[in-house]
């Protein structure tokens, strides 16, 4: 019982930064938990993470990225091949009808490469996704701590 008495707070917290999360509709498109990590400087890229759901009957698929806080943002792809992880551009990531994308670690995500400036913890940046038929979205993006591996709005401690 004092365990659960304990474990309470953590889990309404936690279910409590969950729903902080900012999301952006368009059309049948939601975009949820958009996110990056601190740079040590503007020299290193830096990388963009998303979940994109579609609530339509039809694919989507999101072909382009672009943001002032870089000079050439790109959608990348993490391949391993004998053993050996490699990033190789993308074109598109498809969304499927009523289903789930997503830019993640260890998988799809978006390359900033030439940063304006160093991305810093706590602070966002404007990106814009175009989609192959819902168009345009501009979102805001949150800087996460430098190894972070999730969205600052899931609450990492």
């Amino acid at each position: 019982m004092k365990s659960l008495i304990l474990a309470l707070p953590l889990a309404l917290t936690a279910n409590a930064a969950l729903a902080d999360c900012a999301s952006w509709s368009l059309g049948d498109l939601t975009v949820t938990k958009p996110w990056s990590r601190a740079t040590m400087g503007a020299q290193r890229p830096g990388v963009f993470y998303v979940e994109i759901r579609n609530a339509g009957a039809a694919e989507d698929a999101l072909t382009k990225i672009a943001t002032p806080a870089a000079k050439t943002p790109m959608l990348h792809e993490t391949v391993v091949k004998d053993g050996v992880a490699s990033m190789i551009h993308t074109d598109s990531v498809p969304i499927p009808a009523e289903g789930e994308a997503a830019l993640a670690p260890g998988g799809r995500h978006g390359m900033l490469m030439g940063l304006s400036a160093a991305l810093k913890e706590g602070e966002s940046f404007p990106l814009t996704l175009s989609f192959a038929k819902a168009g345009d979205l501009e979102i805001q993006v949150e800087v996460a701590r430098f190894n972070g591996m999730q969205p600052p709005c899931a609450a990492e401690k």
